[in-house]
């Protein structure tokens, strides 16, 4: 698979000469590994597709043409490999809202509990939806980066985001007023 590389601020080490192939795995597998981990909630399958995606990457090596390149072609088959295995499983983890424990202060947000809780909540989204609160919050990534990733028009990120943010608020909402009645 290959595509334009994004336009995006790139670090300086990104616009240097490619990296040899075990080099581009040693420093891309925590990106990889942690857009899996927090989409999928499950260690052992984000490793396994982990594995699958460099080994695509090994057999599309050739088709790289930049370390800016590499970025890119990694996050997007990253991101489109896990979107198709839970559509193929039908993985979704289904937690009950009773089920979800309550955050007891907002404020602290390195609280484990509130990171569960939170992790929990966005698990239960939709699967393009959750992939995208997943490279906006947890990546760190750009709308428009997003929008080049998943193949998406910016406008489109943007509204699929709020939604997911809305569906969010109105679980956590529900959530609370469960807890209070």
């Amino acid at each position: 698979m290959t595509a334009a590389a994004p336009s995006s601020a790139i670090s300086a080490e990104q616009e240097g000469a490619l990296p040899t192939f075990a080099e581009a795995v040693e420093t891309h597998k925590a990106m990889v590994y942690s857009i899996l981990w927090h989409f999928l909630r499950d260690r052992s399958l984000a490793e396994e597709l982990a594995q699958e995606v460099f080994l695509e990457l090994h057999q599309s090596w050739k088709s790289v043409k930049s370390p800016r390149h590499l970025v890119f072609w990694l996050r997007r088959v990253t991101t489109h490999r896990a979107i198709d295995l839970v559509r193929k499983r039908k993985i979704r983890p289904e937690t009950s809202l009773e089920e979800s424990g309550e955050p007891t202060v907002l404020e602290q947000v390195h609280d484990s509990f509130l990171a569960s809780y939170l992790g929990r909540m966005v698990a239960s989204l939709p699967e393009k939806q959750r992939m995208l609160v997943v490279l906006r919050y947890q990546e760190e990534m750009e709308l428009e980066e997003i929008a080049r990733v998943l193949g998406m028009n910016v406008s489109t990120v943007k509204t699929q985001l709020g939604r997911a943010l809305e569906l969010l608020r109105a679980k956590t909402a529900y959530r609370l007023k469960s807890k209070e009645g």
